[in-house]
């Protein structure tokens, strides 16, 4: 029950980082708590499985940075682990003329941020490598491809197991703490001056604690006396599945050039490992952090949310955009107008209502989406003992790998490890 090093959370940056710090660091002992009974239990076994590439992102950003340097790691690594994946290509596709010049500006991005093999292809090209899509020109990423991510994560488990590391599950962390007295005394007074409880009252002794708890970051940062913000506001995503009898008419996956107006991506076509097809998603508030499903709801997630003015700010500079996903959200036939932009032939009888994940969207009290990685710590005796990864927004599973090497540098840095 003694640890130097604590990592609350077992999806994949927590597992990630819990690895990476254990291969560097042989001789410490690291513990991964999760408050689930299985790991890459919440966003990171909900996500659409895509290896991103890198296109979108800010230059010089830490997202475009750790995604361009986690996908080409995520590759290598399932490539030693003999884990399946496809590298099966993804087009962001222009339907409309005044979407050429973003489509444009956005190969430039890419190319700023060295993403490999780009370029540009008219609608005779998209046909060629997407028969049933249409569209005026489109952006070839050929290196995006698709992996199941709870086998990824499951094996950074295993990795970090044979390691010597201990994962302890159904641990709920409620209360962080420093010990009042302990039986392992050093010279230097407590070897492990920190007290990690859950739920049922167990407890865990440590010298340091890395959090990477997604949809519930800020709470944690909370417990543990540091800032509560950025805030996580839960938006759910709804896929739509093309029936098996359809799937043909997807090879990879098909995207929309992004609005820079609108928060979130956009309807596109996701191919899965399993041959399925995912159409989606769209962005909903959730009224429970947790929760999958449409009346799936939490009065305390609620209020939280709804009380909070990053939210009305962020809702009242985006209403017509959000009532249309409202909309979409309710009504089929509206979801499946998006996907007839590139795919005319899709018909509301060639879909499915499929699964839904929830994303955690952080936002800061003006109402900013919160678009890079926040790493943070606090002051007095436990804050300075604490590594919050307070932000890891899509493309995170892309770039775990990359996100764990930061994290092991920042915990080596902080706590002279």
């Amino acid at each position: 029950s003694t640890f130097d090093v604590a990592v609350v959370g077992a999806g994949l940056v927590g597992l990630a980082s819990a690895r990476e710090l254990v291969q560097r660091h042989p001789s410490l002992a690291f513990a991964v708590l999760e408050k689930e009974q299985e790991l890459a239990h919440h966003q990171s076994g909900h996500n659409s499985g895509v290896i991103h590439s890198g296109i979108y992102y800010t230059p010089g950003s830490l997202k475009a940075k750790l995604c361009v340097e986690g996908a080409a790691l995520c590759y290598e690594y399932c490539d030693r682990k003999g884990i399946p994946y496809k590298r099966c290509g993804k087009l962001i596709v222009a339907v409309e003329h005044d979407e050429i010049p973003r489509l444009k500006a956005l190969y430039e991005r890419g190319l700023q941020n060295n993403v490999r093999g780009l370029k540009l292809i008219g609608a005779k090209e998209i046909q060629e490598k997407e028969p049933f899509c249409r569209g005026l020109m489109a952006l070839d990423s050929p290196y995006t491809g698709i992996v199941n991510y709870k086998q990824v994560a499951q094996s950074y488990a295993e990795d970090f197991q044979e390691a010597g590391g201990t994962i302890l599950t159904d641990f709920e962390v409620t209360n962080m703490e420093m010990a009042k007295e302990s039986s392992s005394e050093s010279e230097d007074g407590l070897k492990y001056p920190v007290v990690v409880r859950n739920s049922k009252g167990e407890e865990i002794y440590c010298r340091h604690i890395v959090t990477c708890a997604g949809l519930y970051s800020d709470r944690l940062s909370e417990i543990s006396g540091c800032s509560p913000e950025p805030r996580i506001v839960p938006f759910r995503g709804d896929y739509l599945v093309l029936k098996p009898e359809k799937c043909y008419m997807v090879k990879g996956n098909i995207y929309p050039v992004p609005n820079p107006r609108f928060p979130f991506l956009g309807f596109h076509f996701t191919p899965r490992m399993d041959g399925s097809v995912w159409l989606g998603p769209n962005a909903v508030l959730a009224f429970k952090r947790e929760g999958y499903k449409l009346f799936d709801f939490s009065a305390g997630d609620f209020f939280d949310a709804v009380l909070y003015s990053g939210l009305w700010k962020l809702v009242l500079r985006n209403l017509s955009y959000g009532l249309s996903e409202v909309y979409r959200a309710c009504f089929l036939s509206a979801q499946v107008k998006e996907l007839q932009k590139f795919i005319p032939e899709v018909t509301i009888n060639d879909v499915l209502r499929g699964p839904s994940g929830v994303r955690a969207q952080a936002l800061d009290s003006n109402g900013n989406l919160v678009d890079d990685f926040v790493f943070d710590g606090g002051s007095g005796d436990i804050g300075s003992r604490i590594l919050h990864v307070r932000n890891a927004p899509s493309p995170a599973a892309t770039s775990s790998l990359a996100i764990a090497k930061m994290i092991a540098d920042e915990v080596k840095q902080r706590f002279e490890l």
